[in-house]
């Protein structure tokens, strides 16, 4: 195993209700009005699967009506099938949903995921860069759709240094933040600005995580 070697996220389950019953509807945030095909998926890796499920809404006509992650994490889930999240994506017509979920596989297969910070991948980190934000995290970010957006995680002392090199690093802003714990026991944030300073900014959220994982005491504190 190596520095930032990805940890390829696993989809547990995928199931659908294409005519599902309107108190189940209304119950995971969907509207029984617009609203009758559900997609469920379950993960072991919650953020990629926020970034999957935000994929999702600009390839077809979805929304994302549900999506928790499980306290304490993947390790500590309460069943096989549980992982780390559950999403649930809406949709007027089961066609339209069966585009979102594949739009959604799709970037959890060859996108978004994790990465190792140390050699024996007992730190982990996610500097993802959205490119073009779609309409459900932007909505949640207080952005505007196709804005740049970088997504930052990471355990807490890890996180809460190596956020304050992503600002000091590029020109961006912080959209919001999340200090520790959430509830797998991270910390995250969500910076905006150009996607070239976006890049930036993950570069060097990811190198302030990998040199904190690999040297945990401040070599100037003695």
């Amino acid at each position: 195993m190596s520095v930032l070697e990805p940890i390829q996220p696993k989809v547990l389950a995928v199931r659908r209700l294409l005519v599902a019953d309107p108190a189940v509807l209304l119950a995971y945030g969907a509207d029984p009005a617009r609203h009758v095909s559900l997609g469920l998926v379950t993960c072991d890796q919650d953020d990629p699967t926020y970034v999957a499920l935000d994929e999702a809404t600009k390839h077809a006509a979805v929304d994302v009506v549900f999506a928790r992650s499980f306290y304490a994490g993947s390790a500590h889930a309460s069943g096989r099938l549980s992982g780390e999240i559950l999403g649930v994506l809406a949709a007027a017509n089961p066609d339209e949903l069966e585009h979102g979920l594949r739009a959604l596989l799709r970037c959890l297969e060859h996108d978004a995921c994790f990465y190792t910070a140390d050699v024996r991948g007992t730190v982990t980190v996610f500097p993802h860069v959205i490119a073009s934000l779609g309409r459900y995290l932007s909505a949640q970010a207080g952005l505007a759709e196709g804005e740049a957006m970088a997504y930052l995680v990471a355990p807490p002392m890890e996180a809460t240094i190596a956020l304050d090199a992503a600002l000091k690093a590029a020109d961006v802003r912080a959209a919001k933040i999340f200090p520790p714990p959430t509830e797998t026991n991270f910390a995250a944030a969500w910076l905006t600005g150009s996607l070239h300073a976006c890049q930036a900014a993950a570069e060097a959220y990811a190198e302030a995580v990998v040199r904190i994982a690999n040297e945990p005491h401040d070599p100037r504190i003695r």
